[in-house]
């Protein structure tokens, strides 16, 4: 998987805390950087955390299941993707966090691992895709949502909560795109193979 991939696979996944974070600076009363350091520790730690839990799962029984393998990466993406599409054009109004201003341990903590369950699965999709360095992916995932969580608490205490659905609506697309990217690779290479295959077999 490239470098391209991997980014718009970080900038997919940060799209839920970065919602959270426009979230937290509605609520508060003034952005400071405290505030926006905490948001985007804990959630770029959280969100490098999971994936590489993710891939070693996956790990365990990626043989196993090789023939399917880049399938099963689709899904999780598309599932991923989907669910995040559905959040954002949804029509109930739903608050990201009722005590948003709270920055406590705690909040965070619970906070930091709902935003990143995702990630888990896309761990275990790296793990089945292969040909992955994922230290460098955790690295730029944990640091992109960093980055944009603490631009969202900054966005969402200047400008209100007009971007929450708007990035999780781009999140949904750019995840199940890479699921198809993913799958079409998988599937062209599989071809190639095939057609590899059938000119030995005329030769012999």
């Amino acid at each position: 998987m490239g470098i391209g991939a991997l980014l718009l696979l970080a900038v997919g996944l940060s799209m839920d805390a970065f919602a959270v974070s426009v979230c937290k600076g509605l609520a508060l009363r003034r952005a400071t950087f405290k505030a926006e350091i905490t948001c985007g520790v804990w959630f770029g730690g959280f969100q490098a955390l999971m994936p590489l839990i993710g891939f070693f799962l996956g790990t365990l029984f990626a043989t196993a299941i090789q023939a399917v393998d880049h399938w099963i990466a689709f899904g999780l993406l598309a599932i991923i993707g989907v669910n995040m599409l559905k959040e954002a054009t949804s029509t109930e109004e739903e608050c990201c966090c009722e005590n948003g201003a709270d920055l406590s341990m705690k909040t965070m903590f619970v906070m930091a691992v709902a935003t990143s369950i995702d990630a888990l699965a896309v761990g275990i999709s790296l793990a089945l895709v292969g040909n992955v360095n994922i230290f460098s992916a955790v690295t730029l995932i944990g640091v992109c949502t960093c980055i944009l969580s603490m631009l969202g608490v900054k966005i969402g205490n200047v400008f209100g909560s007009r971007f929450e659905s708007k990035a999780e609506f781009a999140g949904g697309i750019l995840l199940i795109l890479l699921g198809v990217k993913i799958l079409l690779a998988h599937l062209g290479v599989r071809a190639s193979s095939g057609r590899k295959g059938g000119g030995g077999g005329a030769l012999l």
